[in-house]
């Protein structure tokens, strides 16, 4: 899906800054085996005018990384692909700066998190729309992503669903929220879709594939596609056909809206205070009946979200006490 969406095109570079086994690259080159490749002895190949992608990674597990390794000889291709924890130390530099890729994609553990000061001591200037909550790094991820895309760049990023949502429509400030009003005013990001639930070993719960783009065809609109009903059932995980594939892409190729399944919002109808920079599908392509209602998923990474709120405000009041001579 996501090596659909992003359709590489010959010698573009490419990058996984958590790359995992290294799939989704593996996939983006097969992409363009696809698209621009033809059958030589049996095999597929690329035509001498045509180079292959440049494929980028950085794994911080070690047993992982190797698999990644090894991924990539099994499938003829050539990665450059670091060992190493990218939130904290990147391998990919140019220079002192992070090096820029045409492309980025990337699966992070959903709901990660890392201590504020790995955000507010960055040396690269990848937070510059926001300090990520210390309880999701969702956001965080992108930034990074994003800091590593040159001048024309795209990416695709799949998180979870709250990663949309949170903190919209709520009384006080919001760190995602804040970060999602900066891309947004920066008109960056391109397309936010709704994937079924039960897709991924790791997690049962649905994700949103979220893609940023520095040189959008449609400057001010944003598609959203609500694809949560097009999957294959199937045990003990669902999947998604290739006719679903092929539909959710064709979507966002014609950029169109499709009675509920896709629909284009522009940034400032975002802005407004119904709407709070929410970028859930859900609230946007279903019925009002529906948008208005919490997943089991979102309800709980709300209490998940108001606890850390709690916790943090109680940490202060102790603290003002304590100030006062109060045990």
């Amino acid at each position: 899906m996501i090596a659909d969406l992003l359709d590489p095109q010959p010698g573009m570079s490419i990058y996984d800054p958590c790359c995992g086994s290294a799939g989704l690259l593996v996939k983006c080159q097969l992409r363009l085996l696809e698209t621009h490749g033809r059958e030589v002895d049996g095999w597929r190949a690329l035509p001498n005018e045509h180079p292959p992608l440049q494929l980028f990674g950085q794994e911080i597990d070690a047993p992982t990384y190797a698999i990644a390794r090894m991924n990539t000889v099994i499938h003829d291709m050539e990665a450059d692909i670091h060992l190493g924890d990218t939130m904290r130390a990147p391998a990919h530099l140019d220079g002192t700066h992070l090096r820029r890729f045409d492309l980025a994609v990337t699966n992070p553990q959903w709901n990660q998190h890392f201590p504020e000061a790995t955000y507010r001591n960055d040396k690269y200037d990848r937070f510059l729309a926001g300090i990520p909550s210390k309880t999701w790094a969702d956001w965080g991820w992108v930034q990074h992503m994003l800091a590593s895309l040159g001048p024309a760049g795209r990416m695709v990023a799949l998180l979870d669903t709250g990663a949309a949502s949170r903190g919209s429509g709520g009384e006080s400030s919001d760190r995602e929220r804040a970060i999602r009003r900066a891309l947004l005013d920066q008109d960056l990001v391109e397309a936010v879709i709704l994937l079924a639930d039960n897709l991924f070993y790791a997690n049962a719960a649905p994700g949103i594939l979220v893609l940023l783009n520095r040189d959008k065809n449609h400057p001010h609109e944003i598609l959203f596609i609500n694809a949560s009903k097009l999957f294959l059932k199937g045990r003990p995980k669902n999947a998604l056909g290739d006719d679903d594939i092929d539909r959710i892409a064709g979507l966002y190729r014609e950029w169109r809206t499709e009675e509920g399944s896709s629909v284009i919002i522009t940034s400032g109808q975002l802005a407004l205070p119904a709407n709070d920079f929410n970028l859930s599908p859900s609230k946007y392509v279903v019925g009002a009946l529906t948008s208005n209602t919490m997943t089991l998923d979102e309800a709980v990474v709300e209490l998940r979200r108001a606890k850390v709120a709690q916790a943090e405000a109680d940490a202060d009041l102790w603290k003002v006490l304590s100030e006062v001579g109060v045990e």
